[in-house]
């Protein structure tokens, strides 16, 4: 702080000596001491305003606006996330859900979808307990998928862009401990024992609940700004039994 004042002491004499000298500019020529104190006065009274309208007004206003850049980045990330890893993870997880006819009901959206139905639609999953049993083969299916995707899972975590993002972090924590577990069991798991195959079982289940509700915001999020976007994911949707990209 001592240093800051130091750099810029010269910068405050400049400026005092520039309004002394205004000052003194409009005694020669005027010669009224009582006009100068009175507008001094009012200058110092109206300084307060001034400040208050800098500080409160517009620094909230500029905090608010970088807070949406902050948010458009992290949704960016989101997208890309879903692009890379996410869409194709739930067409695996999908197939896994022994609640799947309840989750497609929560699922279903269109372009008729507001705001509050992708807010109901993300209470109600989070609410449901959601099911997977997954079989040596689905095992191996997920290792086969996840583990070339760890550097860019890797390069997602690294961003300060998700700081702030608790929920999403935690996502990208939870697939990639589930792709190190995967990755230390054996090439053939038709011999994991039960204990071991429930563990990885609980793993899959945390992925599937976090990757289900940061689903529903990405795809309310380009329901309401990217509608082009939406229309793709809304055909790709892995819950619809005949989800095709090709427009019909």
């Amino acid at each position: 702080m001592m240093k800051f004042v130091k750099e810029r002491a010269w910068l405050v004499l400049i400026f005092l000596a520039a309004s002394a000298l205004v000052y003194f500019i409009h005694y020669l020529i005027f010669r009224d001491v009582h006009h100068i104190f009175i507008y001094m006065i009012g200058d110092l009274g109206f300084l307060f305003l001034d400040v208050m309208l800098v500080v409160i007004v517009i620094e909230q206003l500029l905090v608010q606006r970088e807070k949406k850049m902050r948010l458009h980045k992290v949704n960016m990330l989101i997208g890309t996330f879903f692009s890379q890893v996410g869409n194709s993870l739930l067409g695996i997880l999908v197939p896994l859900f022994e609640n799947s006819s309840q989750l497609r009901e929560k699922t279903s959206f269109n372009q008729s979808w507001q705001r509050k139905d992708f807010a109901r639609a993300k209470k109600e999953i989070s609410s449901l307990s959601v099911k997977i049993k997954a079989s040596p083969e689905n095992l191996a299916q997920l290792r086969e998928f996840l583990l070339p995707q760890r550097g860019f899972l890797i390069s997602l975590l690294s961003n300060p862009s998700l700081l702030e993002h608790e929920s999403f972090t935690d996502l990208l924590w939870a697939i990639f401990h589930l792709a190190d577990e995967l990755s230390l069991r054996p090439d053939e798991m038709s011999d994991l024992p039960q204990a071991d195959l429930a563990h990885l079982n609980n793993d899959i289940n945390r992925v599937a609940t976090l990757v289900l509700t940061a689903w529903v915001d990405y795809v309310a999020h380009l329901q309401e700004n990217y509608p082009f976007l939406f229309s793709l994911v809304a055909r790709i949707n892995p819950f619809l039994p005949a989800a095709k990209a090709i427009v019909s």
